[in-house]
């Protein structure tokens, strides 16, 4: 590794000229009207400034430097290691605008996720996967080529430079992953206060867009997660390495190493599992004690909100002890009963098994959650024969279309393509979908099983990622020294 000082602090120099920018990006939200626009141009704003604030900090590093790993000498140079920084700052960038595409209800990934509710919830499922493993390849390309140039360039410590690069806009990115629950908080306390129906059409509009900045910020800590685990897996390595007094090599094809693999690979799907089934668990407790208070509610009593807290409460704490204790004890009981080859291989079956389940994860929760905000806000209509009690419109021009639409709005200045109908002149028949609706139903179906994707799995495998590589460091060298020792 680096001795100097400098390339020490360098990081840190690095995390302050994000904050200065991060703070300065705040003064750019008036020039978009939008809020997810506007809040996505944050995140490029300041991915752009802190490419042009970095520049002179570079020049406190040393212009050239030697650095080993793995028994290779890897000569890095001042501006190579800037490369590194570019290239976690602009993947990190990537991502987020990947994330938006997939999760935003301006794109098509949305919308014909929402246009499959007409034919019942199961198409909606089928699609809301497919969306989520498709949202996968872009995020990969960009952790593959940032982890290439920057070991390439400088080893681990390019790699680590290139979480911190990911990192660097981390302000802006909190913010945008914190304004999504701000605004679904905010539609809740609209509706239990039993404020006017606009307020309410008015905090799912910023919702909707929260869910996806809240994406976002996944897809940012998910990357970040995958090359901080890979630094310290690489810092495993090495204090492995110190340890015997050897240069440590993970050969694939060892059955130590590939088991581990094996296995490490199989966590994170252990992990979701039992942090799904806990979210299931604690919904039917939930429903249940509805079940009880409703007779008393609807007779005039008012709803003890207490005792469904409580059910919350203990859910959240008791039903996560079995996938910490997964976290904490998968690397030392491999270790000690195995060695530290198959505890690097575990760790590295984690790192790329668990960041394809958390990207898939959150971006198919933010899609199917968007796709009920769709729904709900009237974007979505179907042509067909109208059912009875159902908004319906019958036109035969394009001029009475725009007049429907605008008697329908209660706006005379909306456009028909604002209200969501169709411009072709052949289509006449028209049904906009209501809360109630067998589309609606279906868009619930899928928000459903998407919450505690996107927001219990999705983001709970960063933690399994992360924390497990720690776990290995901390005791890495006990492993080396009394590892394995059962089979020799």
């Amino acid at each position: 590794m680096v001795a100097t000082a400098d390339a020490i602090y360098f990081p840190i120099v690095i995390t302050s000229i994000g904050v200065i920018v991060s703070f300065f990006c705040q003064f750019c939200t008036r020039f978009q009207k939008e809020v997810d626009t506007k809040l996505f141009y944050q995140l490029v704003i300041s991915t752009v400034l802190m490419t042009i604030a970095i520049i002179p900090a570079v020049y406190m590093l040393p212009v050239s430097m030697d650095m080993s790993f793995g028994g290779v000498i890897y000569h890095a140079t001042n501006w190579k290691l800037y490369g590194c920084i570019m290239m976690g700052l602009w993947s990190g960038m990537i991502i987020g605008a990947s994330t938006e595409y997939y999760t935003s209800n301006h794109y098509s990934p949305v919308k014909d996720l929402a246009q499959s509710c007409e034919y019942g919830p199961a198409p909606n499922i089928i699609k809301g996967l497919a969306l989520g493993y498709m949202s996968n390849i872009i995020p990969i390309i960009c952790l593959c080529a940032t982890v290439l140039v920057a070991f390439n360039f400088a080893a681990m410590y390019g790699i680590a430079l290139s979480a911190i690069g990911m990192l660097g806009c981390l302000p802006i990115a909190l913010t945008i992953d914190g304004y999504g629950p701000i605004s679904d908080n905010a539609g809740g306390i609209a509706e239990m206060s039993n404020l006017k129906k606009s307020v309410r059409e008015a905090t799912d509009e910023l919702d909707a867009a929260g869910n996806t900045t809240a994406a976002i910020g996944k897809g940012f800590a998910i990357g970040s997660a995958a090359l901080v685990a890979l630094a310290l897996f690489g810092a495993f390595i090495t204090r492995v390495g110190e340890t015997n007094g050897v240069e440590v090599k993970i050969d694939i094809l060892n059955p130590y190493a590939f088991a581990g693999l094996l296995f490490g690979s199989m966590l994170p799907y252990w992990f979701s599992a039992l942090t799904m089934g806990a979210v299931g668990d604690a919904a039917q407790l939930m429903i249940e004690e509805i079940e009880r208070q409703f007779p008393a509610i609807m007779a005039g009593a008012e709803a003890d909100h207490e005792k469904c807290i409580a059910i919350s409460t203990e859910a959240s704490l008791s039903k996560m002890i079995a996938p910490g204790a997964i976290v904490i004890l998968s690397p030392l009981i491999v270790g000690m009963v195995f060695g530290y080859i198959a505890t690097a291989g575990l760790l590295a079956g984690i790192i790329v098994s668990g960041i394809q389940i958390a990207f898939s994860a959150s971006n198919t929760g933010g899609a199917w959650d968007n796709c009920k905000k769709m729904v709900e806000a009237k974007q979505l209509h179907r042509s067909g024969t109208p059912e009875k009690g159902m908004l319906c419109n019958y036109v035969k021009s394009i001029q009475e279309r725009g007049d429907a639409a605008r008697a329908l709005s209660g706006n005379n200045n909306l456009t028909t393509k604002q209200a969501g109908f169709d411009m072709e002149p052949n289509a006449e028949k028209y049904r906009i979908v209501q809360k109630g609706d067998p589309e609606h139903a279906a868009a619930v179906v899928g928000d459903t099983v998407g919450d505690p994707l996107k927001d219990t799995s999705g983001p709970s495998i960063n933690i399994l990622v992360k924390l497990s590589a720690i776990t290995s460091l901390v005791f890495g060298t006990f492993i080396a020294k009394y590892g394995g020792k059962i089979f020799e």
